[in-house]
């Protein structure tokens, strides 16, 4: 967990600025603000910036850190004054390309020149986001996982431009903040953890749409199986540990049978075509009560503070 105390050397640095006061951006910022660091945070609406430090201050209450951190967050309504002087800028905006584009064109007007810039999409290639930047050198990508201030790792993925200077720099700012960087390679979409991720959600839809087992099922085997190894068994460790050669044998089998289809599941599409868009309409894949959802996102969110409470 990060420590309470104000780092004097993050004190006296130049601050990190945060552009988006949402679910994604709030959270960074409190992140850097709890270990020191002065962060400015700008978002455009009004009602997320009224509300940005009150939001902070209820985590750090609910985590029981430190609440004097959110006295390092200002909020500021102009984009220019935000990064004026920052070390380091995270743009945490929607998902959509012409808009970070443009605020990316925005913050390289007014952000120092040596300033790291980075984007926390989740799924767009940063090249393509940072693709009118003319210096393009010091810009990559920061995927934060939500919540930001309880899942540890960040992916910090390169472009052709960013300069392996600009990588190293980004890394250690994030473990200065006791974040897990990882470094990506190759910019591809969905970076590493989201490919992983919707790897394992293709095949779950494709069970449920060809009538193998209904969604529940699905959900149990994963939680009550090899989704208990994950968090310290990885999926490469794992097939070390019970042999390639097993490992091998297997997918000689399985991998022919898992599903192959092109783009996103027909299945899928139709819920969204019927209005089944998950718990925000009370139904998806399965029904969900008001009970249920609230009981859903308790458990993960215990599950989440439990691990960083231990260390893990």
């Amino acid at each position: 967990m990060p420590t309470a105390a104000t780092p004097p050397a993050e004190a006296d640095a130049a601050p990190i600025a945060v552009i988006g006061a949402g679910l994604m951006g709030h959270g960074i910022a409190q992140v850097f603000a709890l270990v020191g660091c002065r962060v400015r945070v700008h978002d455009p609406i009004a009602s997320a910036r009224a509300s940005v430090s009150e939001r902070i201050a209820r985590n750090l209450r609910d985590l029981g850190q430190d609440t004097t951190a959110v006295e390092r967050v200002t909020v500021h309504a102009d984009l220019a004054q935000a990064v004026a002087g920052a070390q380091a800028v995270f743009e945490a905006g929607p998902e959509n390309l012409a808009l970070k584009q443009q605020i990316f064109r925005e913050i390289e007007q007014a952000a120092p020149v040596e300033a790291l810039l980075a984007s926390n999409t989740s799924v767009i290639p940063i090249t393509q986001i940072m693709s009118g930047l003319e210096h393009g050198e010091r810009a990559l990508g920061t995927h934060w996982w939500n919540p930001p201030y309880l899942v540890p790792l960040v992916e910090v993925i390169r472009t052709d431009r960013s300069s392996s200077a600009a990588v190293a720099a980004m890394s250690a700012l994030l473990k200065r903040a006791g974040k897990t960087p990882v470094t990506v390679a190759k910019d591809v979409p969905g970076f590493v953890g989201n490919r992983l991720q919707h790897a394992l959600w293709r095949e779950a839809i494709a069970l449920v749409a060809n009538g193998v087992c209904d969604a529940e099922t699905v959900d149990t085997v994963v939680k009550a199986s090899f989704g208990r190894r994950l968090a310290v068994l990885g999926p490469l460790e794992n097939a070390d540990l019970v042999g390639t050669d097993l490992t091998l044998a297997i997918h000689e089998t399985v991998l022919a049978d898992l599903d192959r289809t092109p783009g996103p599941s027909p299945y899928l599409r139709a819920l969204v075509a019927e209005g089944r868009l998950g718990m925000k309409s009370g139904i998806g894949f399965r029904s969900w009560s008001t009970e249920e959802q609230t009981a859903v996102r308790k458990r993960v969110l215990e599950h989440l503070r439990s691990l960083v409470e231990r260390g893990i």
